[in-house]
């Protein structure tokens, strides 16, 4: 059994990577972790080139990466949220997954698992971030007929934390966020792994899908 992870996240080390990390440990299985910015591609043309033979026309990184999905028994795919929505390089990875769709549903019964990091909390009077992404990567699945076992939900940081404007700059993201006087040492970084929550949801999703897969 295989268990791919996929990271958006362009950030080194990030609270996305980690915890998609993290789901992969807790399978105890042969898996593999894949960061997206490593790799060059573009989103789905939408050309339909690809209807009758499953193989996307376009030559670049997401035709190796798309294989490996295509592999793969579960897959599990860690994004953010800038701008209140699913990140564009995750988004145009999925995107690149129609191919696999035409006539035979290719990825019909594989697993999949869902993580999402929001700075943006879920909260009045904020829309509910972190679950808009989920249902982004969700719907994405159960279009492709993936089981959805699960999503693991992390409170991250906007990039003002750390741009060296976050205390000065008026549409700041820490002063719409946490108030017009807040300060970066104040208010803190989040780490995934001081989560509870997150953590325990993580070590959850990559038992049961383990759990799943062993009962196939």
């Amino acid at each position: 059994m295989k268990v791919i992870g996929i990271s958006g996240s362009p950030i080194p080390n990030s609270n996305v990577d980690r915890a998609v990390k993290k789901v992969l440990e807790a399978t105890g299985m042969d898996t593999e972790f894949i960061k997206l910015s490593n790799y060059k591609f573009e989103a789905c043309r939408a050309c339909v080139k690809c209807a009758s033979t499953n193989v996307c026309v376009l030559k670049d990184d997401a035709t190796e990466l798309v294989q490996k999905v295509k592999e793969a028994d579960a897959i599990v795919i860690g994004g953010y949220t800038p701008h209140n929505s699913l990140d564009g390089r995750t988004k145009s990875f999925i995107e690149r997954f129609y191919c696999l769709h035409h006539q035979k549903l290719l990825l019909k019964g594989k697993l999949g698992g869902i993580v999402i990091t929001s700075a943006i909390p879920q909260q009045e009077p904020y829309p509910p971030v972190a679950e808009m992404g989920v249902a982004a990567v969700k719907a994405a699945m159960d279009g492709h007929g993936i089981k959805v076992i699960g999503d693991v939900k992390i409170v991250g940081d906007v990039p003002c934390m750390k741009c060296g404007f976050g205390e000065k700059y008026e549409g700041s993201g820490v002063k719409l966020l946490y108030g017009p006087d807040a300060k970066i040492a104040d208010v803190g970084f989040h780490s995934f792994e001081n989560q509870p929550d997150a953590l325990k949801a993580a070590q959850d999703l990559g038992e049961r899908i383990a759990k799943e897969l062993r009962k196939e």
